[in-house]
């Protein structure tokens, strides 16, 4: 088993555990310091290549702002006391993103994958999609390059209680 089929394996242990919520960090193009959201993410198959990703889809706003200008991201999953953190370069698509490889009708689909993979359920799809593209929606793919975490199994331990002398 690979590094990578390592980091992949404990993400879907941790996200699926967790409601496939991540803490997102981005880097600001002009400032020295992160900023930080929570998404729903999972993992899917990049359209184009096949290879595992991690996903997420973000209204435009900062994050897209900070990944459009630095094009990488870093994502934490956690469990309990465990957690697991990708980092890696990031592709776009979306209405305001259009990407050389994923057309709009691929990009409406990969839409729906990602919101599937990040625990994601809807009654009607094609409302979904409608708001998706009202809302400017884009689908973030980050390729992994690297990824870290506690030792699987790291508690954190309680106090324990003493009897008074």
């Amino acid at each position: 088993m690979t590094h990578l089929d390592d980091g992949l394996r404990r993400i879907r242990e941790l996200g699926g555990a967790d409601r496939w919520l991540a803490v997102l960090t981005t880097l600001h193009p002009e400032r020295a310091h992160p900023d930080v959201a929570v998404v729903n993410a999972g993992i899917v198959d990049h359209p184009a290549t096949g290879r595992p990703v991690v996903g997420f889809v973000a209204r435009p706003g900062r994050k897209i702002t900070n990944l459009r200008a630095n094009g990488m991201a870093t994502l934490v999953f956690r469990s309990g006391w465990e957690w697991v953190a990708v980092r890696g370069s990031i592709e776009l698509a979306g209405p305001d993103d259009p990407h050389p490889r994923i057309d709009d009708a691929d990009a409406v689909e990969l839409r729906r994958v990602i919101f599937n993979a990040a625990g994601g359920r809807h009654p009607d799809l094609d409302r979904y999609d409608e708001v998706m593209v009202a809302e400017r929606r884009v689908a973030v793919l980050v390729e992994p390059e690297r990824f870290w975490s506690n030792p699987p199994g790291a508690q954190h331990q309680e106090p324990q209680e003493t009897e008074e002398p």
